[in-house]
Order: C-alpha cells, then structure tokens, then sequence
C-alpha cells in the first residue's frame, strides 16, 4: 500500500438546498476495507441522481459514502485484503454508491474496470453511470434485440446519449425525443433514425408515422407522469417499457386493458441501492458487450464539458438548466 495523506480536498454540502451549499473541505482518507480498492479520483462524473441527493431527497444506501459522485476515473492508490483483480497505479472507472466528488474514494472492486484502450481519465468518468443504467435496463430488463425498435426519452442526456449510442451500434431502430434542434441533431449524430423535438411536434403522432402505426418494441423512459400512458399507446405487442426516472411526474393513469392485449411488460428499476455484488454482474455485462465497442472506436461517450472539481457548483447549475449534450465532468487536480 502506498502512503495515503490523512485528509484530502472533496465537496462537502453543508445543507441541503441549491449549488451554493457545496463547498471544497478536506475530508479524512480511509483505507480501502477487504474487497475494495481505494481510486486516486482523476474524474467524477456529475449526474441528476446528485442534485437531488444535494436537495436533501436522495440520501446514500446505509453505509455509502455521504460524498456526492455515482462515477469516478483515476489510479489504484491501494488495495483492501483480498484483492487481486488490480494493482497499484492500474488506471480504472468505477460505478459508486457515492464518494465520486473526492480526491480519493473507496469502491468494492467488482465494480470497477480498466480504462478502455487510449481512453483518458475524464472520458473514463463518463461511463460508469451510464453505461451501466442503460446495459440494466435496455439490454437485460427491456430484452432489446437487433432489429428491434426503441424509443429513448431525454435522448439528450448523459443516459440517453448512451442509450442512442450503444442501441444503435447493436442494430437497434432508435427513436429519441430531446427539446431543442440541437439536442435532436446530437441524437441524430449518434444513430438515432428520427429524433422529435418534444416541444415543437407530438412524438406519439411522429411515431406512429415513422413505423406506420407499427410502434416500438422498448421504451427508455425517464420522464414517467403521463409519458407512461402515451408510451403504452405506441408499443408493440409483447413490448417493454422501463422506467428510470420520474422527472414529469411520480404517477400515472394506466390503460390495464392495452397491456392486457399488446402482453406488454411494465417494469424499471434502480442502480444505487443494489448490492456490490449485483452491480458487479451489471459491471461484468457492461465489460464483455460495451467495452469492445469503446476500444474500437464504434460508439464514445458524449462529453457535454468538464469542469474543476472547485466548479461542482457551476456543473450542477448546467445539469439543472438541461442545457447540456450528454456529460458533464468534474476534473480532480
């Protein structure tokens, strides 16, 4: 193990409420326990999820780190008992329950991999997070196969720029609705054959046309509310709608009848609060089928803009205004 300083620079919320309460502190650096590995953090992901939590509203899992920061990129700074998988200095990205808006931050090591080929550290903080949520849900609760039709809510998002990405690059027919020209020509950029700008055009009616009232086979929902029963009406027998987020709404008015007719399945899940060892499975999943594609250069992550790690504030004022395409990125000097 190599020597840790005792205290280390992270962002700390003194209250909850708005950006300005975060605040660059040292915090104590704890040694990695068995299993785990301790990540010299190089890059931090920013996501939705740490706004809310920072609003007081999503507290970590029992026994997670208070420290905002669901993904991280840098070196092995140690290794806790047990581990063999990583040495010291290996580069890697991580899928955390917390802990990623710190100089340093401790991770069961089944949820961490190396770096893809030529990948730097701010790209590698971009993936964790995403990748991860959109291989869960697309590819193993949605079941999307090639050929297949899906249609991806806030396509424009960190999560659904993944989404269009990967789907895509898969054989997947991808649809996406975002809220401005640009965001729908990013989405076109990464695959998507149409994206709708929800705003301007009615996405029920535009898929209707482009499928010839055929529908989609998966839907990628983030938005929930009434987005659930529009979706209902657009899917295709034996389809699968997955939710993720409900950032128009916590409930909806189902039509029981169409799901009884089409034999759809309604389902959605979350990441945070599952077990080290069944994040390692979603890891694992994400390592075998993404990372080739990341190496050869057929899909990348889409990085909005990075910020320093003294900016959280700023970065999270970005990810509340919905201005950004794709990741934003915190940069740990």
């Amino acid at each position: 193990m190599t020597d840790l300083p005792m205290t280390a620079p992270a962002i700390v919320v003194t209250q909850p409420g708005g950006p300005e309460n975060m605040v660059l502190r040292d915090i104590p650096v704890d040694a990695p326990k068995a299993g785990e590995i301790l990540i010299r953090v190089r890059a931090a992901g920013i996501n939705r999820a740490d706004a809310v939590q920072r609003e007081g509203h999503y507290p970590p899992p029992k026994g997670s780190s208070e420290i905002m920061g669901l993904e991280c990129a840098g070196e092995v700074a140690a290794l806790g008992e047990g581990v063999t998988e990583f040495k010291i200095g290996d580069r890697v990205c991580a899928l955390l329950a917390g802990g990623g808006y710190a100089t340093y931050c401790a991770v069961p090591a089944v949820q961490a991999l190396p770096l893809p080929k030529g990948y730097s550290f701010e790209q590698g903080a971009a993936i964790m997070e995403t990748f991860c949520t959109v291989w869960t849900n697309v590819f193993e609760r949605g079941r999307l196969q090639a050929g297949e039709r899906l249609l991806v809510h806030g396509g424009s998002s960190g999560i659904g720029t993944a989404a269009v990405a990967l789907a895509a690059a898969r054989g997947a027919e991808v649809y996406a609705t975002a809220g401005t020209a640009e965001k729908c020509a990013a989405c076109a950029d990464l695959g998507a054959k149409r994206a709708i700008n929800y705003k301007t055009e009615d996405y029920v009616e535009v898929i209707k046309a482009e499928t010839g009232k055929e529908g989609v086979d998966v839907v990628l929902d983030m938005v929930g509310g009434d987005y659930l029963t529009r979706d209902i009406s657009i899917m295709r027998l034996e389809g699968r709608h997955v939710s993720i987020a409900t950032l128009g709404g916590h409930t909806a008015e189902i039509p029981i009848m169409q799901i009884m007719l089409k034999r759809l399945t309604i389902t959605g899940s979350t990441l945070r609060t599952r077990t080290p060892e069944q994040k390692g499975s979603v890891v694992r999943g994400v390592h075998e089928n993404v990372w080739p594609l990341f190496e050869s250069g057929r899909i990348a992550p889409v990085i909005d803009s990075v910020m320093p790690l003294a900016a959280a504030a700023d970065a999270h004022r970005r990810i509340e205004s919905s201005a950004h395409i794709g990741k934003i990125i915190l940069k740990v000097d």
